[in-house]
């Protein structure tokens, strides 16, 4: 809540609230935030079509959008840390919305298709914060989804009743994971010429063939007992 208004009930001035009403305007306190946000990131994007990040202003992102420009430090510490929001907030989001789902291709499609819109800002993001802080973004948000397709198919394949730790589950986790975020990053750069859809089906395709082989050889480590 604001300090005018903590004062206001310091004082006698307005009533002390109760739980449900202080609940209440800090949840409208909270959306009206989180639409200035998607209003700074939204016009920052319009820019980045535009000129390059270094070229922009505080002042060019808060008079687009109609924003003060104290509210914008009010959220964020420059033009970087606004962007960083913004591509954690869309593209990552796409991840998380299929963490605890065996919808991996899904979750990944999405996330080269927002990047296939958006390559103006991702190919500005890359640049600006890095390659390695942006692939360790893309690292967080695919293990999430990456892991359980791997347990799941450690227990299909009989890996986990043979022994298998979940040690080993997250080396092969990490291993794909590594592996997609490098072709993801590649792929941003026009160092591959494939489209989303193909990439997916190619990683489906390894994981599967990987998967079957696994299958095989636990087979044979079973009827060996």
């Amino acid at each position: 809540l604001g300090d005018v208004y903590k004062r206001q009930v310091l004082y006698g001035i307005i009533p002390v609230p109760t739980v449900k009403e202080v609940s209440v305007v800090e949840k409208r306190t909270y959306a009206a935030s989180d639409q200035t946000k998607h209003a700074l990131a939204a016009a920052l994007k319009e820019l980045i079509a535009q000129k390059p990040i270094d070229k922009i202003t505080i002042h060019d992102i808060t008079e687009r959008c109609g924003i003060r420009r104290q509210n914008f430090y009010y959220h964020f510490e420059d033009v970087y840390d606004l962007m960083r929001w913004m591509f954690q907030e869309e593209a990552m989001s796409l991840l998380r919305q299929h963490e605890g789902t065996l919808l991996w291709q899904e979750g990944l499609l999405q996330l080269f298709r927002y990047i296939e819109e958006n390559k103006a800002v991702c190919l500005c993001a890359l640049r600006s914060v890095g390659r390695e802080h942006l692939k360790r973004f893309f690292e967080t948000d695919i293990h999430a989804i990456i892991h359980r397709t791997v347990e799941q198919f450690g227990h299909e394949v009989g890996a986990i009743s043979a022994g298998v730790t979940e040690s080993d589950v997250e080396l092969v986790t990490h291993f794909y994971v590594v592996a997609l975020t490098g072709m993801l990053e590649s792929w941003l750069l026009g160092e591959i010429d494939r489209t989303p859809e193909e990439l997916i089906r190619s990683a489906d395709c390894i994981l599967q063939d990987h998967c079957r082989g696994a299958k095989l050889r636990y087979g044979v480590m079973k009827a060996g007992e």
